[in-house]
């Protein structure tokens, strides 16, 4: 009965033990006695000329009132707004990304010892913000469309963030290069210890995009002239591979 009490004991342990405990026979991969576990983190790239690009435009305006700086936005909002379906920017491809109506302080007084008193500050008026995120898919328009923008009364402007409409198959190519270069290092570290590649145990990915740096632009509608040049680049798109091989004499 003593020798069946503790089985059952051991049982209940294994059945209320905690998951991290329970998974710890995962952490480390199975391999044959006598091989080794060799572990490559590699890159991998791809580039490609992007052929989209996303922005955000908008209005800042202020006024005694709140109502006031609001009203005044939306007014001005709407000319944008109208600007850009004109200039043949789909409805899908505009979306409201920030909108905010703060109040405007004085400035701090300056107190006879030369310290300021802040708390003498009070509201003189109300600033509104309204901006959208644009994705712009004709890159030889995007000058014309911001040229376009601020003419309507956009004074706020920042972007571009240069991407691909269907960036899978670039991605799968640098995904392959990843690969390539996680075995070929694989094949050297394993021909310089004497021993030789048996199998693949485990990858891992991460990667993504590597823009252009972004511009920002912030203009007002009286100082618009020509165009505003903008290059796209190239863009580069990195996969990150973690393998595990395993190596045998």
């Amino acid at each position: 009965m003593k020798r069946l009490s503790l089985i059952a004991a051991a049982a209940l342990a294994t059945a209320i033990a905690p998951p991290a405990l329970a998974q710890q026979s995962d952490v480390v991969p199975a391999i044959a006695a006598g091989h080794t576990l060799l572990t490559v983190t590699a890159q991998g790239s791809s580039t490609r000329t992007p052929d989209m690009a996303s922005y955000s435009a908008g209005v800042a305006t202020q006024g005694r009132t709140a109502s006031e700086a609001l009203s005044a936005n939306s007014r001005q909002m709407a000319q944008v707004m109208a600007a850009l379906k004109k200039a043949g920017i789909a409805d899908k491809d505009i979306q409201t990304s920030d909108l905010n109506l703060n109040p405007v302080y004085s400035q701090p007084k300056r107190l006879p010892d030369g310290s300021y008193d802040s708390d003498a500050r009070t509201i003189v008026g109300y600033e509104a913000n309204n901006n959208v995120m644009v994705r712009q898919r004709k890159l030889d328009d995007m000058g014309k469309v911001i040229d376009a923008l601020v003419s309507a009364g956009a004074n706020q402007v920042n972007g571009p963030n240069f991407m691909l409409a269907e960036p899978g198959a670039a991605s799968n190519e640098s995904r392959v290069d990843a690969m390539k270069e996680a075995r070929a290092r694989a094949d050297l570290y394993a021909k310089a210890a004497g021993l030789r590649v048996v199998r693949i145990v485990s990858i891992s990915e991460s990667g993504g995009y590597s823009p252009p740096m972004p511009m920002a632009v912030r203009m007002e509608a009286s100082k618009v002239g020509a165009a505003p040049p903008v290059a796209a680049g190239e863009l580069e798109l990195n996969t990150n591979v973690t393998v595990q091989f395993e190596l045998a004499p």
